[in-house]
């Protein structure tokens, strides 16, 4: 009597936790699904990463359906009342789980790979427009240069640098706390360290930094590394998230289609069982 007290309540907990993550699954499937807009790529993406990162829920639920199912039937006690069979339903849930998350998989990597193109696409012409207003605007100073006022004042400029270099080499009390001060970057303690050797250094070095094309070559540089680096990362999130949701709702496919399967094979066996049974 124990044993079989065990049993019943086994088998109605496992039904009743299958049940609540099924029905937590469609659940919050319906509310991804808000709001709705299916022709939006981005939904897509979001929606279908949401359904494969939920998609094992469902599956313990059916694990756990179909082992209460196998705890009764393992119940030798023919008294017992059996209730609703569920298990049929729960193969149509599950072939049909199975259908969709097949589908997801080379839809999301359709999406993925599009909305790819498009950011690299996005990407590579901001930098392009960065680049044509830094041309811009380093010619219109470069002209702004070529006048007499514009020398004047870049020779002014060139002047008090080097005089505030010359002002921290010559006190080595001010050089030692520019060397070891976490505020001034490496590449001006370099200059510092060239330039207690060799004083000529300081004086090229400023004039390099104040000239248009070295500044231009410079900034180009690091625009370029930037879109560089920005096209990088793009490719390997889409990559990771292609090779993630799509292999995940592959598997969720194999799964929920071998449970489907089984499910109604056995109810095509059970049912073809009775006749059999009836004629004897």
């Amino acid at each position: 009597m124990v044993n079989r007290f065990t049993s019943v309540s086994t088998a109605l907990t496992l039904k009743v936790v299958g049940i609540i993550c099924i029905l937590s699954f469609f659940v919050d499937f319906l509310i991804l699904l808000l709001p709705f807009q299916p022709t939006d790529r981005v939904w897509q993406i979001n929606l279908g990463t949401a359904l494969v990162d939920r998609g094992i829920v469902p599956l313990v639920g059916l694990g756990l359906l179909f082992a209460a199912y196998w705890i009764e039937n393992a119940d030798a006690a023919s008294d017992r009342p059996q209730g609703i069979d569920l298990r049929f339903p729960a193969a149509i849930i599950s072939s049909i789980l199975g259908l969709m998350f097949l589908l997801i998989f080379p839809l999301h990597l359709n999406n993925v790979n599009q909305a790819k193109t498009q950011t690299l696409n996005r990407i590579t012409q901001e930098a392009d427009q960065a680049e044509n207003q830094l041309n811009t605007r380093l010619s219109q100073l470069q002209a702004q240069l070529n006048t007499d006022q514009g020398k004047a004042q870049l020779d002014q400029l060139r002047n008090q640098t080097k005089a505030q270099f010359s002002e921290i080499l010559k006190d080595d009390q001010k050089y030692k706390q520019a060397i070891e001060s976490p505020q001034i970057p490496a590449n001006i303690k370099e200059l510092l360290k060239k330039a207690k050797t060799n004083p000529q250094v300081l004086d090229k070095a400023i004039e390099q930094q104040t000239d248009i094309q070295t500044l231009q070559t410079q900034q180009l540089s690091q625009l370029r590394q930037r879109r560089d680096e920005a096209l990088k990362q793009a490719k390997d999130t889409a990559w990771k998230s292609g090779l993630r949701i799509g292999i995940s709702s592959l598997l969720l496919s194999i799964g929920y289609i071998i449970i489907g399967w089984t499910g109604l094979r056995g109810r095509g066996a059970v049912q073809g069982g009775k006749p059999r049974a009836a004629a004897r």
